[in-house]
């Protein structure tokens, strides 16, 4: 399970420049939900090989007394959800009266608590820090998040009190992890297993009435996955003789009482949903523009390395002029993934389910196809005859191998000379040149570049 980190505190005290630091806001998911998160940012984060999701809130203020409702309208949701919280303050502003209300508020939660004193660069830390242990609270750790240090003590700390506190935190394999498990892996046969499918997208986009079309008048067999994301209902269902495991992030609901009500929509749940799924379906609303919400999902979405495939909903209210200018502007914001099929549905009367299906199983079949390191070898060559490698610092970098590294999402392996200087646009033509020779649709392709050692080094 990925675990949640809160960030709590008064204004100004650094909440945010620790959360881009823990995010590295320029390549990881910031998700801002307008309107439906308040002031509530959050983050997919990785450290050491830990992944977990971190939560920015807004600023509480003692404005007339105003702390408590702050804290309940705006903190109190981030905090039920956190399962450690970092209670930030200013190391050189010192303590002052908010900081005591608002760690009155966190002691009597049933949640592991660190204090992070921050801005406690160029003064003394333990003048810094000593006023802060009044507060009651045992753990406090300075850092300085505008320049990334204490960070790393700080995280170290984090998952060591999660980890003593019986909390299951899944580390990365490391590579020799990842290559034994290959080779256990080779005889696996991925199409005989049921897919994972997650329904996602905003509130009263279609997800319960997609789910119940798909479920009809059947009945089915609703279970608590052990170890599942948390809150979300796993409904087993076949469909033309392949075996299915709808995530339904909203919960299951008897057809016969279903009513089209707003669904409460949480950020947490859907994350957890999308990392725990094989193929996510991400559902957007014909009517409405393409959102920054629905951005953040579908980043969120490609980040975790996750299959997927978007249908735009209620497709059916649209006049034909205006399905044309929805294409247009959908085509053109969303061409980045240019590899990844799209469909216009209608949820309420069924149309164009069908081959929606059929491109959740192509999708799969992308991400957990076997594909030998021959092949891979060859498809490389012919990227680096088409478009010469850059040279570095007057060097040339040498790709000399590939093979695969793993599935789901695929993940291909090249093993070269000076392949840690790589440009990030050479990367990316790999990626694409990679994913259109292979005919990867739905899936994301990663590439691992692994440094092979000169045989004069070994002398």
């Amino acid at each position: 399970m990925i675990p949640i980190i809160a960030i709590i505190g008064r204004q100004n005290v650094g909440k945010s420049t620790l959360f881009n630091q823990l995010t590295k806001t320029r390549d990881a998911l910031v998700g801002d939900f307008c309107g439906l998160t308040r002031d509530r940012k959050y983050g997919y984060a990785k450290w050491d090989g830990y992944e977990f999701i971190v939560i920015d809130t807004g600023g509480i203020n003692n404005n007339k007394g105003e702390i408590e409702t702050h804290i309940i309208s705006q903190s109190l949701v981030a905090i039920e959800e956190a399962d450690i919280i970092l209670f930030m303050v200013d190391g050189r502003t010192g303590l002052i009266a908010d900081d005591e209300v608002i760690a009155k508020n966190l002691r009597n939660r049933d949640k592991i608590i660190i204090i992070i004193v921050n801005k406690t660069d160029g003064i003394n830390i333990d003048s810094a820090v000593g006023d802060f242990y009044s507060l009651g609270i045992k753990e406090i750790i300075p850092i300085s998040a505008s320049h990334g240090r204490g960070i790393n003590s700080m995280l170290e700390k984090v998952f060591l009190l999660l980890i003593n506190n019986d909390f299951m935190v899944i580390k990365e394999k490391k590579e020799t992890e990842l290559l034994s498990l290959k080779e256990k892996n080779q005889n696996l046969n991925y199409q005989s297993l049921p897919i994972k499918l997650a329904i996602v997208g905003r509130p009263n986009v279609g997800k319960s009435t997609l789910i119940n079309h798909v479920l009809g008048e059947e009945r089915v067999i609703v279970y608590d996955l052990p170890g599942s994301t948390r809150d979300s209902i796993y409904i087993q269902k076949m469909r033309d003789e392949k075996e299915y495991i709808l995530i339904d992030t909203v919960g299951v609901r008897k057809r016969g009482r279903v009513k089209e009500t707003i669904e409460k929509f949480s950020v947490i749940k859907t994350f957890q949903a999308i990392k725990d799924a094989n193929v996510v379906l991400l559902l957007i609303n014909a009517c409405e523009d393409i959102s920054n919400e629905d951005l953040s999902l579908l980043g969120f979405i490609l980040k975790s390395g996750r299959s997927l495939v978007i249908a735009i909903n209620k497709w059916d209210a649209l006049s034909n002029e205006t399905r044309k200018k929805m294409k247009e502007a959908l085509y053109h914001r969303l061409t980045f993934i240019n590899f990844v099929r799209i469909h216009f549905i209608s949820a309420l009367h069924g149309n164009g389910i069908g081959n929606l299906f059929k491109s959740v199983n192509e999708a799969y079949q992308c991400a957990t196809k076997r594909i030998n390191a021959a092949l891979l070898t060859r498809i490389m060559h012919m990227a680096v005859d088409k478009h010469q490698l850059p040279l570095v610092r007057g060097r040339h970098i040498k790709l000399k191998y590939a093979h695969s590294g793993g599935y789901n999402p695929p993940t291909i392996v090249i093993h070269g000379k000076l392949v840690k200087d790589l440009p990030e646009t050479y990367k990316r033509y790999l990626i694409n040149y990679f994913q259109h020779s292979l005919e990867i649709i739905g899936t994301p392709i990663r590439i691992r570049f692994n440094e092979t050692e000169s045989s004069f080094s070994k002398r």
